[in-house]
C-alpha cells in the first residue's frame, strides 16, 4: 500500500484543519468529546502534518506533547495534558482511521486468512502456512507473543512449548499464575494439578502445586529457583535461560501466588502493554480471559518499513465460542483454530521441523 500520510496530504484531506486538542481537567479525567481509539492504523493532522500516534491500542485517547502524539489510557493522563477530541474517523475533523492495511488476506492459501467472519471446527488448518510465517518471523527478527493457558501444561504440550522457546519462536509470553505454577509443579513432582503424565491422580498430588509455590517463594524468585537448580526444566526454566520476557498476571482465584506474579491488575496491564507494542504476531492457546485481555491491548498492525502491516493473530481453542468472543471484543482480525492445545502444538512443531529439514536439504543441494 502507498504510505497513507502521502495520500492524505495530496487529496482533499490535505486542506483540512488540524485535529482539535483540549486540556484534561484533572488527573485521570479526559475532556468530554474525546476521540476514542481503535486498534486500526490512525492518523492525526497535527501542526499541519498527518502523523501516526505512537503506542497504538484500542480504548485509549490521543495525547499531544509538542509534535509527538501518543495513544494512552485515560487513567494515565495528567491535568492539563492535551487530548484529541472529535467523533469523525474520515479525516474531516483531522483524524483518519484506516482499515485497509489489515483488510487483505495473507498469502497462506484460502484456508488461512485475516478478516474471516466465520469460525468452524470443520475448517482445515493450513499448518504449513503458519509454520512458514513463524519461520519467517523468527528469521526476520519478528516479535511473536504467545499467550498460553493451563491446558498447554496439562495436555502434555509442555515439551512442545519448551521447544518453541528454545528454538527462538517466542518473543515473549503473557500468561497467569496457573501456567507457571503447574509447569514448575511438573518439574518438581512430575504432576500437574496432582495428575500424572497419564492423567491419573497421585497420592497427596492435590497439594503438589502448593508445595511448588512454597519452594519458589523460599528461593525468592523464579529466576533464582532456576539458577539454583530447584526448577530443572520446563516452560519457565526455558524462558529464564533464553532470557525471553514474560508477564504473569494474577487473578482473584490464584494460589500463592508465585513471586513475580503481578497481583495489581493495572500494573499487570501496564507490563503487558510494554510487550504488546512490540508484537508482530500473537498466538492465543486455550485461554479465554488472557486472550481477550491481550487482544484488547494488541494493535491490529505494526510498522514495517514505516508502513502498517497486519499483525497475524491466531486463537486456538476447542470451541468456536472463544474465537467469536475475541472478535466481538475488538480483535476482529483473529483467525480461529478449533482444536485442542496438545494437537495444535505437536502438529505445528512437527510441521516447522519438517519445513526446516527441507530448507536445510535444499540449501545443501544448491551448495
Amino acid at each position: 500500500m502507498t504510505y497513507l500520510p502521502t495520500i492524505l496530504e495530496t487529496t482533499h484531506l490535505g486542506a483540512v484543519a488540524d485535529a482539535m486538542f483540549r486540556p484534561c481537567p484533572t488527573d485521570g479525567v479526559v475532556p468530554e468529546g474525546f476521540f476514542g481509539t481503535s486498534n486500526l492504523p490512525t492518523y492525526v493532522k497535527h501542526h499541519g502534518t498527518w502523523r501516526m500516534p505512537m503506542r497504538p491500542r484500542m480504548d485509549g485517547v490521543i495525547r499531544a506533547n509538542g509534535d509527538a502524539l501518543e495513544t494512552i489510557e485515560p487513567r494515565r493522563v495528567k491535568a492539563g495534558d492535551l487530548v484529541a477530541v472529535g467523533i469523525a474517523e474520515d479525516g474531516t475533523e483531522g483524524i483518519y482511521v484506516d482499515g485497509s492495511a489489515i483488510a487483505e488476506p495473507v498469502a497462506w492459501g484460502s484456508a488461512f486468512r485475516f478478516m474471516s467472519s466465520s469460525v468452524s471446527r470443520e475448517r482445515p488448518v493450513d499448518y504449513e502456512g503458519l509454520a512458514a510465517q513463524l519461520i519467517a518471523e523468527r528469521d526476520a527478527g519478528g516479535f511473536v507473543v504467545w499467550v498460553p493457558g493451563p491446558a498447554v501444561v496439562h495436555s502434555r504440550a509442555r515439551a512442545d512449548m519448551m521447544w518453541f522457546i528454545e528454538q527462538g519462536f517466542v518473543g515473549a509470553m503473557l500468561t497467569g499464575n496457573a501456567v507457571a505454577t503447574h509447569d514448575i509443579e511438573a518439574s518438581m513432582f512430575g504432576t500437574t494439578l496432582g495428575m500424572s503424565d497419564h492423567g491419573k491422580p497421585v497420592g497427596q498430588g492435590h497439594s503438589h502445586h502448593l508445595r511448588a509455590i512454597n519452594r519458589v517463594r523460599a528461593a525468592g524468585s523464579i529466576e533464582k529457583a532456576v539458577e539454583s537448580g530447584l526448577i530443572r526444566d520446563g516452560i519457565m526454566a526455558s524462558l529464564v535461560r533464553k532470557k525471553v520476557p514474560y508477564v504473569l498476571a494474577g487473578s482473584i482465584r490464584d494460589d500463592g501466588p508465585l513471586p513475580g506474579v503481578l497481583t495489581d491488575a493495572v500494573a499487570a496491564q501496564d507490563a503487558m502493554r510494554e510487550v504488546t507494542i512490540k508484537a508482530t504476531g500473537a498466538l492465543f492457546i486455550a485461554t479465554a480471559l488472557h486472550a481477550i485481555a491481550v487482544g484488547n491491548l494488541l494493535p491490529a498492525f505494526y510498522l514495517k518499513d514505516k508502513r502498517p502491516a497486519p499483525i497475524f493473530t491466531i486463537c486456538v481453542d476447542q470451541t468456536e465460542f472463544l474465537v467469536s468472543k475475541l472478535k466481538d471484543r475488538g480483535t476482529h482480525h483473529a483467525y480461529g483454530v478449533v482444536t485442542n492445545a496438545q494437537d495444535f502444538m505437536s502438529v505445528l512443531r512437527r510441521t516447522i521441523e519438517l519445513a526446516l529439514e527441507k530448507r536445510e536439504h535444499d540449501e545443501g543441494e544448491i551448495a
